[in-house]
């Protein structure tokens, strides 16, 4: 039976299927199967041809020991310590690196910054760009007070073109904006669909390991944040970084999903200039805004991401209801752990949200993931529904369970110290196991949920 010489690839996931659908049914999604020339073993159920079979005596494949006696080889500094921070501590030669945001996010004016740095230092940098000319990455440039810098520009899409521009120039750093823009004449299919995307993506990485130099990689994100096209770009590349930031606020938060040489729980923090992106090392300071007396329904959460404190501020309303059923918004938190904490609330303290629309903020932008944000959340809830404000000065933090109990938080050192260098002279906390410092903060010790609504002041109804 002939092999068919097109197949449909979804353009969400990746999937391959022999005739065209409505949905895919491997993500579910609708109206993106694309017809694409198929591929030699892409096919469902056609399998590639035995070994050997060209006549051709293939090398075979040498091991090594898992000990290993080759030192790694240096990091490289991008003088940007925000940067090297959320990559380990530095680029890692042969790696490759894909970096994917919101448009208009600052992923270009990062990536030029960090290239023109890298430039300064003495390495040898390459900038492709697909989606702009060389004048316009120039006037950019200039405005960024880079311009001085010996960064290679050119403004090409054809894959073999850049392969071979790269291997004369052997450049240490490759930035190609985007990924998304590339294509390969190989390969029958317009740029920016899945099978050009992963074409290009897998040269690009099999040159960063054979030439030893970093490729960092832009993509372009869908509608729920997610890196446009197949996930497999994501498996093939050594670290996968998102640029976030909301519209209308000046902060930048670059944060590691995947890293093979450092951690993904770090973050960078930067702060969107005229000039261009600004390093943030102190962010607390920026995303608590003006000092002073906070008003009812806002409490501070001492919290860690990575090695590195961030005080933010949380804030929540809950105003009566005018419809039979109250809505719940969260900007910037979880909105299942929301759920969860308003029926701890009600459940455990007596606290009744079921007549109240509820509203619950992260300011300045930041997305908080962390568990220990628990009781700084119901804090606020609690402030919120009595109209009371919480005490002055004072943080919170602690992981709040479904019984009610208020579990130890890690790192409360840390978090404390960072309070105290702000300013901050008191903090609701859960015990701590150990005796730690407490960096000069007086501490009250909340136990259940309960102790927490009788510290602010809120009679629970047990």
């Amino acid at each position: 039976m002939a092999k068919p010489d097109h197949v449909f690839t979804c353009q969400a996931c990746g999937a391959i299927w022999p005739k065209w659908a409505g949905k895919c049914d491997a993500c579910g999604e609708w109206n993106t199967l694309v017809e694409e020339a198929a591929a030699r073993s892409v096919v469902p159920g056609a399998f590639a041809a035995p070994m050997g079979g060209s006549g051709k005596k293939s090398k075979a494949v040498s091991f090594v020991d898992l000990a290993g006696s080759a030192e790694p080889p240096a990091r490289i500094a991008t003088g940007i310590s925000e940067l090297d921070r959320v990559c380990g501590g530095g680029l890692v030669p042969a790696s490759a690196i894909l970096i994917g945001g919101d448009p208009g996010v600052g992923k270009s004016t990062l990536l030029l910054q960090a290239a023109a740095s890298l430039a300064r230092g003495g390495a040898s940098v390459a900038y492709v760009t697909g989606e702009e000319a060389e004048a316009q990455v120039q006037e950019r440039a200039r405005r960024l007070q880079a311009a001085d810098a010996s960064v290679h520009l050119a403004a090409e899409t054809d894959l073999r073109k850049i392969l071979e521009g790269l291997k004369t120039l052997k450049p240490d750093v490759v930035v190609v904006d985007s990924i998304q823009t590339l294509w390969a004449d190989g390969v029958e299919a317009a740029p920016g669909t899945v099978a050009q995307v992963r074409a290009c993506a897998h040269e690009l990485v099999r040159f960063a390991k054979k030439s030893g130099c970093v490729v960092i990689l832009v993509g372009h994100v869908t509608k729920d944040g997610q890196i446009a096209g197949p996930r497999v770009v994501e498996h093939l590349v050594d670290a996968v970084i998102y640029f976030e930031g909301e519209r209308g606020l000046p902060f930048r938060i670059l944060r590691a999903v995947k890293n093979r040489f450092g951690p993904t729980d770090e973050i960078g923090v930067f702060e969107m200039v005229e000039l261009g992106l600004v390093e943030t090392p102190n962010p607390s300071a920026l995303f608590l805004g003006a000092s002073g007396e906070r008003p009812s329904g806002a409490a501070v959460f001492a919290g860690v991401e990575g090695s590195r404190p961030v005080l933010v501020e949380i804030q929540a309303l809950a105003a009566q209801t005018a419809y039979g059923t109250p809505r719940r918004a969260v900007v910037g938190w979880d909105s299942a752990r929301l759920a969860m904490i308003l029926a701890v609330l009600e459940t455990r303290c007596g606290l009744s949200f079921s007549g109240r629309d509820v509203y619950l903020s992260v300011a300045g932008g930041l997305r908080i993931t962390e568990p220990a944000a628990d009781l700084a959340v119901a804090a606020a809830l609690i402030s919120a529904l009595a109209d009371r404000a919480l005490p002055k000065h004072c943080v919170v933090f602690g992981e709040v369970a479904l019984s009610g109990e208020v579990r130890p938080a890690g790192r409360s050192d840390l978090r404390l110290k960072e309070a105290a260098k702000l300013g901050f002279s008191s903090a609701f906390a859960p015990p701590q196991k150990k005796n730690g410092s407490s960096a000069g903060v007086k501490v009250k010790q909340i136990s259940h949920i309960a102790d927490l609504a009788a510290a602010i002041g809120v009679e629970a109804d047990n």
